[in-house]
């Protein structure tokens, strides 16, 4: 064991192993902290791709413009977090899919309808959403 920790000083200097360990913590509190807040907040069709979304829709289109950029960076930070945290501490699955949220791509809604249709997944966040008195999330039936 000693000589991985003697191979990875010789990479990666010790102040940045500290620097990463800390980020890591950070990120692992806020992503406990922050995931549930989100998840909470949305409304109970939010993943029904019955239901038309329209972000922003009655604002001036540069402030829309702006928006949807700053919305588009922050799922993609999101994205690249969740994915790490499945290899660190964290909420990787639900970070993710945050960041598959904020983003906007071609059938982006089905892929997150697929995501949160999982049994365990939405199992879970309707588990987190009843501990505070929110509806459960409400899915599209899938064609048979």
């Amino acid at each position: 064991m000693k000589d991985v920790v003697i191979t990875i000083q010789q990479w990666i200097s010790a102040d940045i192993l500290i620097g990463l360990t800390v980020a890591s913590i950070i990120g692992f509190i806020g992503s406990l902290v922050a995931i549930p807040w989100i998840l909470i907040r949305l409304p109970s069709d939010y993943f029904d791709i019955r239901v038309p979304r329209h972000w922003m829709k009655d604002h001036h289109p540069v402030l829309r413009a702006i928006g949807l950029i700053i919305k588009n960076i922050a799922g993609g930070i999101f994205l690249i977090a969740g994915f790490l945290m499945l290899f660190l501490p964290g909420q990787g699955l639900l970070t993710m899919l945050i960041g598959i949220s904020f983003m906007d791509f071609p059938n982006k809604r089905k892929l997150e309808a697929r995501i949160v249709g999982q049994p365990a997944f939405l199992k879970a966040v309707n588990a987190m959403r009843q501990k505070f008195n929110k509806l459960p999330l409400t899915l599209s039936p899938s064609p048979n």
